[in-house]
């Protein structure tokens, strides 16, 4: 099987056990590596995976073996075994930076240190799963932030990620696997880094290893093949994991294209989204999930914007009210959207100019969960989108329970 790179290579996403020429792909680690002399900042190459035990750990190691053999200076940040003899072996023979310790409720825990790995200035750092949530105290609440404070330092990063971790999905995980999926990990981060490689293996193969001892312990077996582990749900995944790198490939050829057409933006679409955000809503984020979803799918820019009436002027507005669109504004910001506040009285007003402005095809808005007394009197929002004049198509999301939809 062969993985996308970002950069449009590929590179043979081989099952542990094979030798380390064939599991590092020559090709992706010479990519990499030419990335890494560019020394300035730091380079990303980030491997996805469709659930735990595809080898994603493995193959990180292995590509930092091949990086050290060629001269480059690789440490390791931070990489857990989790007790699986095959990592623990790789893990040898390679500079580890001590991890700091950290006192939380009577209890010392270990954490990768980020200013020792600076200090270290390696030029390529290993760091393990992007998504984990840092011990409180710690200088940031997410390893994938801990990440961004060594890129900015010019420090090189190979990291992995399984793909239910990613923002965008957490709704999609939830309805369609049954699993709430805590740990997340914003959809900008896949799309800046340099190289995104997908480690596929199939359901029945993913199984016979979690069989095999290779994922978990013994005693976790039964119930992890009896839930998560169901061949249709790694299936799902693995889709999932596949169209999310394809989508990666696009982005970079599109890349490419303009860089050769002189750099020159592309002409303004009509295909860039926009979703129309309420003040008070408590389904907002299913709605932005939704939204940064189609954008990727379209390969395009996407809109949040926020009309602040009168009514919701600063000296108006509830203080808890302003609290969750704080929250919102800065959850569609870590999916990637651009976020605009406009001021206005007439809310559709305000959102059709923009979007004609700004070559807005698909305005994405929540279903109105307000009385037909006060859609009488005030109108709705959502119908005078529908029925806008200026030829833009309006998708309306609907509450299909605690979790999804939106209004605005």
């Amino acid at each position: 099987m062969m993985a996308p790179a970002r950069d449009g290579s590929s590179v043979p996403a081989a099952a542990p056990g094979l030798s380390d020429a064939s599991l590092a792909g020559e090709a992706g680690v010479a990519d990499f590596l030419a990335l890494v002399r560019q020394r300035e900042r730091g380079k990303l190459k980030l491997y996805i995976g469709s659930a735990a035990g595809v080898g994603k750990t493995y193959r990180m190691l292995v590509e930092a073996h091949e990086l050290h053999r060629r001269g480059v200076d690789v440490v390791i940040g931070f990489v857990e075994s989790h007790g699986r003899a095959e990592t623990e072996s790789l893990i040898q023979g390679l500079e580890i930076v001590p991890r700091k310790r950290i006192e939380y409720r009577g209890v010392v825990l270990e954490e990768m240190d980020v200013a020792a790995i600076i200090e270290r200035r390696p030029e390529v750092a290993v760091v393990d799963e992007l998504a984990h949530t840092n011990v409180p105290g710690s200088p940031h609440a997410k390893r994938w932030e801990d990440v961004i404070e060594l890129l900015d330092a010019g420090i090189n990063v190979i990291s992995a990620v399984n793909i239910q971790h990613l923002e965008s999905l957490n709704d999609v995980v939830a309805e369609t696997l049954g699993v709430t999926v805590r740990e997340t990990v914003p959809d900008w981060i896949i799309g800046a880094a340099d190289q995104v490689v997908n480690l596929d293996i199939s359901a029945q193969d993913l199984r016979q290893r979690l069989l095999e001892g290779k994922i978990y312990a013994k005693e976790k077996i039964q119930a992890a093949l009896a839930n998560f582990f169901t061949e249709e749900n790694l299936t799902t995944l693995r889709e999932l994991a596949l169209r999310e790198v394809a989508s990666s490939v696009d982005r970079t050829r599109e890349h490419i294209v303009r860089r050769e057409n002189g750099g020159a933006d592309r002409p303004a679409a009509v295909d860039r989204v926009l979703v129309a955000m309420s003040s008070d809503t408590p389904h907002t984020a299913a709605l932005l999930r939704k939204a940064s979803r189609i954008a990727g799918r379209l390969n395009t820019d996407w809109f949040c914007v926020y009309v602040q009436t009168p009514e919701e002027s600063a000296d108006r507005i509830d203080a808890s009210v302003q609290r969750r669109l704080v929250d919102n504004i800065q959850r569609a910001q870590a999916m990637g959207a651009e976020v605009v506040k406009l001021t206005h009285r007439d809310v559709v007003h305000a959102i059709t100019h923009f979007a004609r402005e700004h070559g807005v095809g698909l305005i994405l808005a929540g279903r109105s969960r307000r009385g037909w007394l006060h859609r009488v009197l005030r109108g709705s929002v959502v119908g005078r989108l529908i029925n806008n004049t200026a030829g833009i198509d309006v998708l309306v999301v609907a509450d299909t329970d605690a979790r999804g939809g939106g209004e605005a």
